[in-house]
């Protein structure tokens, strides 16, 4: 059964708290998984919440300030120390090249790690293949700092009594889904005959920005909008001064992007209660949640047709 899910590792801006771990997120994504924004103490909080290095297929960094790759050294080594048998990919700024070179190589370690770096320095996808595609775009920060935005490609969900009564049985099915059409007794017998449409589901990773319009693009109407509110409104000025979303900036931009489910982090320490960002937020979107530590959040179910 596949399982898409978002894992929070950590939830705090700049410093950590007694309650709040630095950033930290897991995306599971039926068989794989997408580290995001590995600060201190990732790795403790992964064995705290139940994941593995072994689920880890991809890294993606949103830029270089420390509360957000701080913890990459370590996950990289425990990646290498329990023999991951898979490549993992690492998607970056390319303008922080330097500091990702210097992390990867941090301290000494007997390296067995299959470590593929991947920066990027223009708007577009960074990785595509048939079940996933990886876009990113460049936010407004006070450092270069890019979002995130996953796509599972369109599909089709075939109808099983529609194909059995066309006769596309066993392995015509796989090859009407891989072609688009297959022939049957001398009949062609297409998707749309015996299949209705699916949209692929969406899931938009934002950290560290003011509303932007490309906040806006990587948002647009994704499942799951996991989102910046470090401040909240009475401080406003100050957040969108140092590059930073209120939590009211996250609900405005989760509503008017067509977001179905909104997930609120990257707090700063100087406010101990989660409740105002959710009355804050709650005022334009109706679906929101202020992460904590180790909370699993579902990607929703797909729309209907």
């Amino acid at each position: 059964m596949s399982l898409r899910q978002l894992v929070v590792l950590g939830t705090a801006s700049q410093v950590p708290t007694k309650y709040r771990n630095h950033n930290g997120y897991l995306l599971l994504w039926d068989g794989q998984g997408v580290l995001f924004d590995p600060g201190e103490g990732t790795q403790r909080q992964m064995t705290r919440a139940g994941v593995s290095a072994t689920q880890i297929h991809r890294i993606c960094l949103t830029h270089f300030h420390g509360d957000h790759c701080l913890g990459l050294p370590g996950v990289l080594q425990r990646i290498s120390l329990d023999e991951v048998p898979h490549p993992v990919s690492v998607h970056f700024p390319q303008s922080g090249r330097a500091y990702f070179d210097r992390l990867r190589r941090a301290s000494i370690y007997l390296d067995k790690s299959d470590i593929r770096p991947v920066p990027h320095d223009v708007d577009g996808p960074v990785h595509v293949d048939d079940t996933l595609v990886v876009h990113t775009a460049k936010l407004e920060h006070t450092a270069p700092a890019w979002g995130y935005r996953l796509e599972e490609p369109d599909g089709w969900t075939v109808d099983a009594d529609a194909a059995r009564a066309a006769g596309v049985v066993g392995r015509a099915v796989g090859e009407l889904k891989r072609d688009g059409e297959v022939r049957v007794d001398g009949r062609t017998v297409r998707l749309a005959d015996v299949a209705t449409p699916r949209a692929g589901q969406k899931v938009a990773f934002l950290m560290d920005t003011r509303p932007c319009a490309a906040a806006e693009t990587l948002a647009a109407d994704v499942d799951l909008l996991i989102c910046e509110s470090t401040f909240l409104q009475e401080d406003e000025r100050e957040a969108h001064e140092y590059g930073h979303m209120t939590a009211a900036d996250a609900g405005r931009l989760a509503a008017a992007a067509g977001a179905r489910r909104l997930v609120l982090t990257h707090f700063s320490q100087r406010y101990p209660l989660d409740a105002p960002f959710l009355e804050q937020a709650g005022r334009f979107h109706d679906d929101v949640v202020a992460a904590t530590d180790l909370l699993r959040v579902d990607v929703p179910g797909r729309r209907s047709a």
